[in-house]
């Protein structure tokens, strides 16, 4: 069993060990990098983290416990400094291991290099992120996308050529102006005609027809003629209701003396008949 044995001891003492992984944490603080051996790298990477995280703390404790294992002053105001700053929003991962495929010749270990992410020699972070706005750009565009940027361009343009020509503004605030008149005369006679009602045109076909001479007329002896032709129509009217309501009258004493006129002539030869009989 391997109890409390984790970690690599890499072949040496522990003295010698700490004392590498110092000067290592230092030099990777300082030069942003280092070249070494894939098992030291793995090893290095786990007090550089912490130092980084003591960095970001920035407390008068933080910098205590990164003085017991950094004894650099340029490394202490890098890590305190510009590394605090620049992973003030990442939670941790902050270097990167890259195998450079080669052995060493004396011993054909493993080598590799490890970084700090956005240092001065980390070229894969820039290519990355070039490779990730290319990408989201092709995945954003499409049809709408180009529809709008098309319709925006064109606005451009014309603003720019409406600034540039001021005839072209001219005719256009013309062309505007012309389109409000035209629609506001539409207005008009649309409520014009609703105005009107049935009543008028009625009387104004009939007017027409009586009087066709008058039709003819300017616009005041019309008016002068709809107003004089009721009063002709209504005189007939009164004598027609007069004469029929005087015959009844005339009519009922001519029947009252025809009746009077037979009994008398009854009376007369019932008379004659019995002067007769006796």
């Amino acid at each position: 069993m391997r109890h409390l044995k984790a970690g690599n001891r890499l072949g040496v003492t522990t003295s010698h060990r700490r004392a590498m992984m110092r000067n290592m944490v230092t030099s990777i603080l300082e030069h942003g990098q280092v070249t070494c051996t894939l098992a030291r790298a793995k090893e290095v990477r786990k007090p550089l983290e912490k130092m980084i995280s003591w960095g970001k703390q920035g407390d008068l404790h933080a910098r205590r416990q990164a003085l017991r294992f950094v004894k650099s002053k340029e490394a202490m105001s890098q890590l305190f400094e510009e590394l605090a700053e620049r992973y003030k929003d990442r939670q941790g991962g902050y270097s990167r291991i890259i195998k450079l495929g080669k052995n060493r010749l004396g011993d054909n270990s493993e080598m590799a290099i490890i970084q700090l992410l956005g240092s001065e020699n980390d070229q894969l972070s820039e290519l990355k992120s070039q490779s990730g706005k290319k990408k989201k750009s092709q995945k954003k565009d499409s049809t709408v996308l180009k529809e709008v940027s098309e319709e925006v361009q064109a606005e451009v343009a014309v603003s720019e050529n409406a600034e540039t020509d001021p005839d072209l503004n001219a005719s256009a605030e013309k062309s505007e102006t012309d389109e409000v008149k035209a629609e506001t005369a539409a207005v008009e006679t649309e409520a014009e005609t609703k105005d009107e009602s049935p009543a008028e045109t009625s009387s104004a076909n009939s007017d027409a027809e009586e009087t066709p001479e008058t039709a003819v007329a300017p616009v005041e002896p019309e008016v002068e003629t709809k107003e004089a032709a009721p009063e002709a129509a209504v005189a007939p009217v009164e004598p027609e209701v007069e004469t029929k309501e005087a015959a009844p009258e005339e009519a009922a004493p001519v029947q009252e003396n025809s009746e009077v006129v037979s009994e008398k002539e009854v009376a007369d030869e019932t008379d004659a008949e019995k002067k007769t009989a006796d």
